[in-house]
């Protein structure tokens, strides 16, 4: 049997240590700092695959894959520049399987004088993390994650005092303090902040002309993870035959350099649009080695500024990247953090509902969840619009409880973080991160859309079964579309909430005038379909019978 690609070994290592420098799954940043201050003769860098961080829910294979691929590659380049390693490979013999279990074991073997750990990018992980010098006798440090351009202390300073955060004067305050597409008098370059109104173009008929990402074949080590993955996790969801994400840094800077020479001109204006077999069209993807940190948010906004200023990308479609990184990404972390690690638990609509087995499995009829759940399993990834306007948009309307959905794309896609995929999940997709004191914070009105936004924005509906335009019951086109039906049903569940939303006025309006009898049509077509879909029962709403 030859010699595995990766060969490092707890053992590797010998005490005793000064700093024992914990480096965890999402924070291999080569500028870590972790790593900033260590002596590589007399300290050492801890690293570790536990099982407890692979099967805490759900996990897609691709994305333990991922990880662990990731760590081993960071891992073998800080051997190659001279750090002491200690990597304990999820396989390996006397594994804890727990974080706190491995650094007290390294701690014992080690017998290090002061143990640093960058902030967790996970509430539950910085908990424990601050029992680690409890736990192991030794000082333990969490120190500041500088990979973000926006410290949390200056979220916080900026948030406090205000009755609502909203990202778009965050997003203004980061442009300014950063000096983004702003003019010397201080205003945006252009004459707008964003550009929204003009990144809501859709393909024509004959569809999109994206060419694809660059991917990347896995190498020796990639394959024994891949390896490891199948035999060790055989029932965890998703596909592992199509990984081909980067899972080093020289990697993650060629996906963006590819992004931006080929795919950033047209990302702008076909940001919001959907396309029948194409989940990649012009999306960068490259949230998925930014949030291991393979990859620096400020390296992703100058090379997209230098595509601008060479004329190699329009103003829009820079400046929409660009606000997804120091705009939406900061924010939102920002958010998890103020709000606490209860913020995950919030379900301020109510919602109790069981998340259809179609989500696992991709076995539907309706066209457009088809198209935006198959490439989840199959590459665990999709970009935003399929996450908040169609499956998003489906669990909230149907009454799908915020953590069950949330579960599924912490556990589903590739790029997901606890502190980037929950509020995500619980504030903008499922509007349920209020609280008794006050209203949602992330999202202003829930995104709540019908079968029409997906037949605008994609050609999903052209291929459907559904009466995309059918509000309830049957037409000679078809049963109508589930997506109407739990919409309208959506709105007359929460009447009385929405109808105080400015933002929702209009429509509401449209309810309040709605006859009775239509709305208990809908109430009673929503609740069968629910129990068809294995939604079951909505927790705190009266069931509605026929009159």
């Amino acid at each position: 049997m030859g010699k595995p690609a990766f060969d490092l070994q707890p053992g590797d290592v010998r005490g005793p240590v000064g700093t024992l420098a914990v480096v965890l799954g999402d924070q291999l940043h080569s500028r870590s700092p972790a790593l900033r201050a260590l002596d590589k003769d007399a300290d050492a860098v801890l690293m570790m695959e536990v099982d407890e961080e692979a099967t805490l829910g759900p996990s897609h294979r691709q994305r333990t894959a991922l990880f662990f691929s990731a760590m081993r590659h960071f891992a073998l380049e800080l051997r190659a520049k001279g750090y002491r390693v200690r990597y304990t490979p999820v396989n390996q013999r006397g594994n804890t399987h727990s974080l706190t279990g491995e650094v007290e074991r390294a701690a014992r073997a080690l017998k290090p004088d002061r143990i640093v750990v960058v902030h967790p990018g996970d509430w539950r992980v910085y908990l424990e993390a601050e029992k680690w010098e409890d736990a192991t006798g030794v000082e333990t440090e969490i120190l500041e994650d500088t990979h973000f351009t926006c410290s949390l202390d200056e979220f916080n300073e900026w948030a406090d005092g205000r009755k609502e955060l909203t990202m778009e004067y965050f997003y203004r305050e980061r442009r300014r303090a950063l000096g983004v597409l702003i003019d010397c008098d201080g205003t945006p370059e252009g004459g707008q902040w964003n550009y929204d109104h003009d990144n809501r173009e859709r393909f024509g008929k004959d569809g999109p002309n994206a060419p694809p990402p660059l991917t990347f074949e896995p190498d020796a080590v990639t394959r024994e993870v891949i390896d490891l993955v199948s035999t060790r996790y055989p029932d965890a969801p998703g596909k592992l035959d199509n990984f081909r994400w980067p899972v080093t840094a020289r990697d993650a800077k060629k996906a963006l350099d590819d992004f931006v020479t080929r795919r950033l001109r047209d990302f702008g204006q076909f940001e919001d649009a959907m396309w029948t077999g194409q989940p990649w069209l012009f999306h960068s993807q490259l949230s998925v080695p930014m949030n291991l940190k393979l990859l620096d948010p400020k390296t992703c906004v100058d090379a997209a500024l230098d595509a601008y200023r060479t004329n190699n990308a329009p103003l829009n479609s820079v400046e929409g990247f660009i606000r997804q990184i120091i705009g939406w990404r900061e924010y939102i972390r920002g958010v998890y953090w103020r709000e606490g690690p209860g913020y995950r638990d919030r379900n301020w609509l109510g919602q109790h509902g069981d998340l259809p087995d179609f989500y696992w499995t991709g076995d539907t009829d309706m066209r457009c969840m088809k198209e935006c759940i198959d490439p989840v399993l199959d590459y665990a990834w999709m970009h935003h619009i399929p996450r908040l306007m169609v499956t998003g948009n489906f669990a909230l309307i149907a009454g799908v409880h915020p953590r069950a959905i949330g579960d599924w794309y912490f556990g589903m896609y590739a790029d997901s973080v606890d502190w980037v995929t929950t509020p995500n999940t619980i504030g903008m997709s499922m509007y349920a991160d209020g609280t008794d004191e006050a209203g949602p914070i992330v999202a202003t009105k829930p995104y709540a859309g019908a079968a029409n936004y997906i037949n605008k924005m994609s050609n999903f509906c052209k291929c459907c079964p559904y009466d995309h335009k059918a509000r309830n019951g049957e037409t000679d086109k078809g049963k109508a579309c589930p997506f109407n039906t739990f919409y309208w049903d959506f709105l007359i569940r929460n009447e009385d909430r929405f109808k105080r939303n400015h933002r929702m006025s209009l429509i509401m309006k449209n309810v309040t005038s709605m006859p009775k009898e239509d709305k208990i049509s809908i109430r009673v077509t929503a609740t069968a379909l629910r129990k068809k879909l294995g939604i079951g029962d909505i927790d705190g709403h009266k069931q509605v019978r026929p009159a």
